[in-house]
């Protein structure tokens, strides 16, 4: 079905892999619309409660492909709104999710690879990885991949490495918040997403999807009556939703949810 990527889903974990090692898992206009529809069909997909992203290869992705700049180099102007567009929309179904999202990182991510680790919910990244936002050495920006690398970084560390282009280490990538947790090898890092994996599976589906929107609501607003009203509107539709009182049932009964596998 697919050329660039590979997908599986196996006990409710969607996969999604990058699979271009010879080509450092650069993504061009194929690429794009490959994860655009691997991320749609894992978002409505019942047996997929969580979403990995990963790579083949030594690098997690490279940015974009030489041969799609060489080519976009020649696009007219309407052909080239029509690429930005089409990254931009595989961006934000993958910040959108309503699953969690998991970015398993290995090796180099520059450009548009930064921004796919900073649209997934967490990252975690091997101790080898390497980073950049290269653009501006190209005289270009990075545009459609600002309010997710923003979001994940903020706006000063924005400034010195989106204007810089310098490379950054994983460690420094910890420490602005771009990975989660950073461990020291390849089954190292198998063993950390399993960990965050097993986690996201003990908990509710749509809890979590109403929590994604919930920190998307009230992310960077002030304390209104309005951000009050919502937030309590929010909670009151949960409590009394079947999996609210499934959860809170079986708190008090001491058992499993019905979420959670039996055995």
């Amino acid at each position: 079905m697919y050329q660039s990527i590979v997908t599986e889903i196996d006990l409710g974990i969607g996969i999604i892999t990058l699979n271009r090692p010879e080509r450092h898992n650069a993504f061009d206009d194929a690429v794009i619309a490959e994860l655009s529809t691997a991320i749609d069909m894992m978002a409505v997909d019942p047996a997929v409660r969580v979403l990995v992203l990963s790579s083949s290869g030594k690098s997690f992705c490279a940015g974009a492909d030489l041969n799609w700049m060489k080519r976009a180099a020649g696009y007219s102007t309407v052909e080239n709104l029509h690429d930005s567009r089409a990254l931009a929309e595989m961006l934000r179904r993958l910040a959108q999710c309503p699953k969690p999202t998991v970015a398993r990182v290995q090796g180099a991510a520059y450009g548009g690879g930064v921004g796919l680790v900073a649209c997934c919910d967490v990252a975690i990244g091997t101790l080898d990885a390497q980073f950049a936002l290269t653009e501006v050495k190209l005289g270009l920006i990075p545009a459609v991949i600002s309010p997710h690398v923003i979001a994940a970084i903020g706006e000063r560390y924005a400034r010195r490495y989106m204007l810089t282009a310098e490379r950054f280490s994983a460690a420094e990538a910890y420490r602005i918040g771009l990975l989660h947790e950073l461990v020291t090898d390849a089954e190292a890092l198998d063993e950390a997403v399993g960990e965050v994996v097993d986690a996201l599976l003990n908990n509710a589906p749509r809890a979590m999807t109403e929590c994604k929107e919930l920190i998307a609501a009230v992310a960077w607003k002030p304390l209104s009556p309005a951000v009050i009203e919502d937030t309590a509107q929010r909670i009151t539709r949960l409590r009394a939703s079947a999996e609210g009182r499934e959860g809170m049932n079986a708190f008090l009964e001491k058992r499993k949810p019905n979420w959670i596998a039996q055995g």
